[in-house]
């Protein structure tokens, strides 16, 4: 995503339903007023939803949008400080040490000088403190779930003061804070403490109006007709008892896929061949394809029918 000029915050809720509409984000009110508050007072927004509802896709907007920097932490399973925050560049120390000693150099002041600045790896969250030319960059701290939970405990003080401490440098705070999106998909419960430091926001699945107005913007060549029949089918299969609901995200591969195959309308065997752009377990699959993607298929066109005799 291109980055526009560089942008003041956003000074009420329509403004920042405005800037998100900017980037392609169709966002509903609920989600705006949050983003305005977290904006405004200078807070954390935690998202929390279901895989594919557009989490990161905000910080991502919102980065574009006010022409700031976009750091990124993607949490996983072992996640510790040297991987998010800062580490020492041991091979450079050592080298370092062993040169001082073959050139007989001041080995009081290498050792002063060994735990500077100039021998930090800076990680994402360090980076997020620093000053930005550009003004104080959107950190996303991505899928917090997946990082376990001792790290939610250090993420504290940077959610709560904007600093972090470094046993051999003190205290690092921005002059700034970042501007911060935390996400998460549930996968596993996230600490209250963290939870009541930001500003909070379940994203849900999109309604069929708004659906089918994100697709208008993400897939604008795709014919209104085959717009339609893609969110009704996929409000459709939302409804079923499936291992991993189609989200968002889905709906938009799916729908430039049966663009790449110049499909006008949905078919019983066009389903069939691209339910792998849809969904993404082979039990989900199996279950929907052949007679049960017919059946569902009919009702959304007997569905859409009904519609449009009522227009």
């Amino acid at each position: 995503m291109t980055s526009l000029p560089i942008s003041p915050l956003p000074t009420s809720i329509d403004e920042t339903q405005a800037l998100l509409a900017q980037g392609g984000y169709v966002s509903e009110r609920s989600l705006s007023t949050a983003l305005f508050l977290a904006l405004s007072m200078g807070r954390p927004l935690f998202l929390e939803g279901e895989a594919g509802t557009g989490k990161t896709e905000i910080a991502k907007v919102l980065s574009a949008t006010l022409g700031r920097s976009l750091v990124r932490l993607q949490c996983y399973e072992g996640l510790d400080l040297s991987q998010a925050v800062y580490e020492w560049n041991y091979a450079r120390q050592m080298l370092e040490i062993r040169m001082t000693e073959a050139t007989g150099g001041d080995k009081a002041a290498l050792e002063a000088d060994l735990f500077s600045e100039r021998f930090l790896i800076k990680r994402p969250i360090l980076r997020a403190l620093e000053p930005h030319a550009e003004g104080p960059p959107v950190l996303l701290i991505d899928e917090l779930d997946r990082a376990d939970e001792p790290f939610e405990a250090f993420l504290l003080e940077v959610l709560a003061d904007h600093q972090v401490s470094i046993p051999e440098l003190g205290v690092i705070k921005a002059e700034q804070p970042p501007l911060v999106i935390l996400t998460s998909n549930r996968t596993r419960e996230i600490h209250d403490a963290v939870k009541r430091r930001c500003f909070y926001h379940w994203v849900d699945y999109p309604s069929a109006e708004r659906e089918l107005e994100i697709l208008k913007v993400k897939a604008p060549n795709a014919p209104e007709a085959l717009s339609r029949q893609i969110v009704a089918f996929i409000q459709k299969i939302r409804g079923m008892d499936l291992f991993k609901l189609p989200g968002v995200a889905e709906t938009i591969d799916w729908a430039q896929a049966l663009m790449q195959l110049d499909r006008l309308a949905l078919d019983p065997q066009t389903i069939n061949d691209t339910l792998g752009a849809l969904l993404k377990y082979q039990d989900d699959i199996a279950r929907l394809r052949g007679s049960e993607a017919a059946r569902v298929l009919a009702e959304v066109k007997a569905d859409l029918a009904r519609e449009e005799a009522l227009r």
